[in-house]
């Protein structure tokens, strides 16, 4: 508790650093990284490390590999500073749904990833919504493993009108837990549609359960990546009598054909947090939802060694 708290940031989502720096009340640390002519990473901190309480932000976005080497560097180099506890803090953590070994001669990256963490030498991690809660399991340091829950629910509750005629939608029975909690807290019917995945980029629907004519549909689901799920789940319930469509998403990572895709639906509006810094062309459909108070108040209750179980929900 004695320990001066540091937030530095990697590469990947410095405007979340920042905004978690700023409701802090502390600068935002000072680090450099470079790239060699040979494609290498140099990561160094422009300030004394020494007996400090380190926290580093970095999402594992694409170009993930970078972003990952970067992490590994920074903490490394923490490490090697005499920090004194370092803390990796990553809102989106890559590979989570590499999990485990559902096909012959793969590696299971998700403990890959977890296990190189430890190696540099993190001493906690600190994550939002994994797509497979098992890969907590992985680590051998402390996890913290915070929900966008209310976030979202508040974006719904605010956002939508006549919310009470409104039903919450999984887009694939992977997700009927996550969906069933934000249901009950919104006190709103569930409804969940039978998904088959064809590849990386594609899917189709095989069904829907639940009733959803004349009302609002509301998706939740832990990340959009390419958005094919999500065109499809908008296609089911539009032909089963939903009236319009949100959707919300912990992590807006929109790779590929996400935007065209999500602009071409009848989708109403896309929301998603800052837990990846997005990039692209502003859209009416997208909408982001602020995460950097919520991880404030967990680094801030870690830091004090207070209870941050709280904040999961």
């Amino acid at each position: 508790m004695d320990r001066p708290l540091m937030i530095f940031s990697g590469q990947s989502n410095v405007p979340l650093a920042q905004e978690i720096a700023d409701n802090l009340g502390v600068p935002l640390g000072k680090s450099s990284t470079e790239r060699f002519a040979n494609d290498c990473l140099f990561v160094r901190y422009e300030q004394s490390l020494r007996e400090g309480d380190v926290f580093i932000i970095q999402s594992l976005t694409p170009p993930v590999q970078d972003h990952l080497v970067e992490l590994l560097m920074m903490i490394d180099a923490a490490k090697s500073s005499s920090a004194a506890r370092v803390t990796a803090v990553i809102p989106y953590y890559a590979y989570a749904r590499s999990d485990k070994k559902d096909a012959p001669r793969i590696s299971i990256t998700a403990r890959l990833v977890a296990d190189l963490i430890q190696t540099a030498g993190a001493d906690r991690v600190l994550t939002m919504t994994l797509h497979s809660a098992q890969v907590h399991g992985f680590f051998k340091i402390p996890v913290d493993h915070l929900s966008a829950e209310l976030v979202i629910a508040n974006y719904f509750a605010t956002r939508v009108d006549q919310l009470e005629n409104a039903v919450i939608v999984a887009p694939d029975a992977g997700d009927l837990k996550r969906a069933s909690a934000l249901a009950r807290r919104l006190a709103l019917p569930l409804a969940f549609i039978d998904k088959q995945r064809l590849s990386d980029t594609e899917v189709t629907s095989r069904g829907l359960v639940g009733n959803v004519k004349g009302k609002t549909a509301l998706i939740i689901d832990d990340e959009v990546s390419t958005a094919g799920t999500l065109v499809q789940a908008v296609d089911v319930l539009k032909q089963n009598g939903a009236e319009a469509v949100y959707a919300a998403f912990t992590h807006g990572v929109y790779v590929g054909p996400a935007i065209e895709r999500i602009e071409k639906s009848p989708i109403l509006e896309v929301a998603a947090t800052n837990t990846c810094l997005y990039k692209g062309q502003p859209s009416p459909k997208l909408q982001t939802l602020s995460v950097g108070p919520l991880f404030a108040e967990a680094i801030w209750r870690t830091h004090r060694g207070e209870s941050v179980s709280s904040l999961f929900t």
